[in-house]
């Protein structure tokens, strides 16, 4: 396929600048045969010049469907009057927005800013549109959290600017734990102890539901295994989905799902809703922005909730994350430099953090800023350690994770493959495995080398790998 030597062009390569890291393969390798020439037609494409308005100053425009946007764009365009952002609200990501956005880079008529959340670059990526912002951003590399700065390099060169991200702890009932005398579980065996006691003192309620409509969950709860299911070899893509740590994972969950000790159906639901809030449902499993979510969706339960790490497998601290957001700049956008300007704010200013205290509770993925979140953020909410320090040492245990440029659409994948557990059609590990061979395939249908690893022994669980389990049990 061709030499690695890092793409000549505008700006430096990912080694000529301090804090860029070392050279990755070049994202042609890494993404070629993804959309054609059409594609690398616009690599590297960036126009000179810029967007004028009425007022004189520089016009930006960005898509975005981020809660708030409106409100931060007014508060850079009151402090900026060189610069006049344009926001145009989208659908969320996979609702249609990376569609949205991927067919207009194709059309070449993006807007300057684009919407991305670290799972969905890559795939932006092989549009060959995003503008290479490596030597843009190196000052502000040793500012990011690792799992920021990793999630905007997929390739070993910075393709987005971060503003937060997200990383798994539990969310747990402590009024109700305390009261019948359970411990926080510190690892999955101790989790699963607390699963049977929490059956025993409500035999309606359970500890916690495992949503498998959620593929988005599932890579974020396998993620804290260890076992990436991407990784860049040489020029290829090694895929492995079905790797050992995922595969416990899946297994561990199994057993709990065919033992009745955790529930299966979708979070967010009224019927979620309605299970946390009548005690039938005694913690959640969720993202960092579960802070502000729990305390919109069930006001009533303040005073009730407790935050603490995830449960580890080795006794070792560990945590996936699940969503996160970043923004890149149209390799085609006539007002880059204006637009960097806006993104650099957006992602490093405390202002922005104070603003978003308002309706969510800001986690940003620039270290500096959490004091500032910190110190606006509005408690009372929460019982036990405070949210931050929480939050704090989940984000300092994410493990190394690169996605794939295909992950938004194996999310569904898994979704689907999930679907035959609660039907007594399959198992968790064994739709992992079903996983596997559709990502390595789909990849291949694009044009993309790919090198699978060899499948993972099947770990032991009690209730085994096989659908009679499910069935004894659900």
């Amino acid at each position: 396929m061709g030499s690695l030597r890092p793409e000549q062009g505008r700006g430096a390569t990912a080694g000529s600048a301090p804090g860029a890291g070392p050279p990755g393969p070049t994202r042609r390798a890494l993404l070629r045969g993804s959309l054609g020439a059409g594609a690398a037609a616009l690599t590297g494409a960036a126009v000179s010049g810029c967007s004028g308005s009425s007022s004189g100053a520089t016009t930006v425009t960005v898509w975005s469907w981020l809660t708030g946007m409106d409100k931060y764009v007014a508060a850079f365009n009151a402090s900026h009057p060189r610069i006049r952002v344009e926001l145009s609200v989208i659908a969320a990501g996979l609702s249609g927005g990376y569609a949205q956005q991927t067919n207009a880079l194709r059309a070449h008529n993006a807007p300057d800013i684009l919407h991305v959340e670290y799972q969905g670059l890559p795939q932006i990526l092989t549009s060959g549109g995003l503008r290479d912002l490596t030597a843009d951003l190196h000052d502000l590399a040793d500012g990011y959290a690792p799992a920021a700065w990793e999630g905007v390099r997929p390739d070993g060169r910075t393709w987005a600017v971060p503003m937060d991200i997200a990383p798994m702890v539990l969310y747990y009932r402590k009024d109700l734990f305390d009261r019948h005398g359970i411990e926080v579980p510190r690892t999955w065996e101790e989790f699963r102890t607390a699963a049977h006691a929490v059956r025993d003192a409500r035999p309606d309620a359970r500890i916690t539901t495992f949503p498998l409509n959620d593929g988005s969950f599932f890579a974020g709860m396998s993620w804290q295994g260890g076992d990436p299911w991407w990784r860049v070899e040489g020029e290829s893509w090694r895929v492995d989905v079905a790797g050992e740590g995922t595969l416990r994972t899946a297994a561990y969950w199994q057993e709990m799902i065919a033992s009745g000790l955790v529930r299966s159906d979708p979070t967010g639901s009224q019927e979620w809703i309605s299970a946390v809030h009548t005690g039938r449902l005694w913690a959640l499993l969720g993202a960092s922005w579960s802070v502000g979510t729990l305390g919109k969706s069930i006001p009533g339960d303040t005073g009730r909730w407790a935050l603490a790490t995830l449960p580890t497998w080795d006794g070792r601290p560990a945590a996936g994350m699940q969503g996160g957001t970043a923004f890149g700049i149209s390799a085609e956008s006539r007002a880059p430099d204006a637009a960097l300007t806006f993104l650099r704010w957006l992602s490093t200013d405390p202002e922005v953090v104070r603003i978003g205290a308002a309706f969510t509770s800001p986690f940003p993925g620039y270290t500096p800023s959490r004091a500032e979140a910190r110190r606006v953020y509005r408690g009372g909410y929460f019982l036990g350690d405070p949210v931050y320090d929480v939050l704090d040492k989940a984000a300092a245990s994410v493990p190394e994770w690169t996605w794939g440029p295909n992950a938004l659409g194996l999310f569904s994948t898994v979704a689907n493959a999930f679907g035959g557990v609660t039907s007594h059609g399959t198992t968790l590990p064994r739709a992992v495995r079903t996983v596997q061979r559709e990502a390595a395939s789909a990849m291949r249908a694009r044009g993309l080398s790919v090198v699978e690893a060899a499948p993972a022994a099947a770990p032991h669980t009690p209730a085994g790998d096989t659908a009679t389990s499910v069935r004894r049990h659900v």
